[in-house]
């Protein structure tokens, strides 16, 4: 085989090599690691311009337009959001001491609450959006 027909033929394989990894993962496990991720009510699910494309609800109540990475699966949000419902949040709360816990949202990509705390003072709570933690207490 001639240099240039062997140089050809490595780049058409290296090619099409590239091309499969591209759409590594398939629609059902990208579906799975959405649904993972606290996302549901998918729709549109597509592969389009190499990358994976949905519409969901994400676990915080949000409409909102995905891009997942097909060799990774790292999932890209047009917007903040967080894989935490308020249930999860409450129940996160509770957990670590706090009662009464009402005015439970999502804004600017952390959850915030009102609370009582273990001393039963009233406290504005900011909370991990991943974690359920409460990252800053306010008397």
């Amino acid at each position: 085989m001639t240099k240039l027909a062997s140089m050809t033929l490595l780049l058409a394989l290296g090619a099409s090599g590239a091309a499969m990894a591209q759409q590594a993962m398939t629609e059902a496990q990208v579906r799975e690691t959405l649904i993972h991720q606290g996302y549901n009510d998918i729709d549109d699910l597509e592969f389009d311009g190499g990358m994976w494309r949905a519409e969901a609800e994400s676990a915080d109540g949000n409409d909102v337009s995905l891009r997942i990475d097909p060799g990774s699966g790292k999932v890209y949000p047009d917007e903040k959001v967080s894989r935490l419902s308020a249930d999860d949040v409450r129940a996160s709360l509770a957990t670590q001491g706090y009662t009464n816990v009402h005015d439970v949202d999502f804004d600017d990509g952390v959850w915030h609450a009102k609370a009582d705390d273990t001393n039963d003072h009233r406290v504005e709570l900011v909370i991990d959006p991943a974690s359920g933690r409460v990252v800053d207490s306010d008397d």
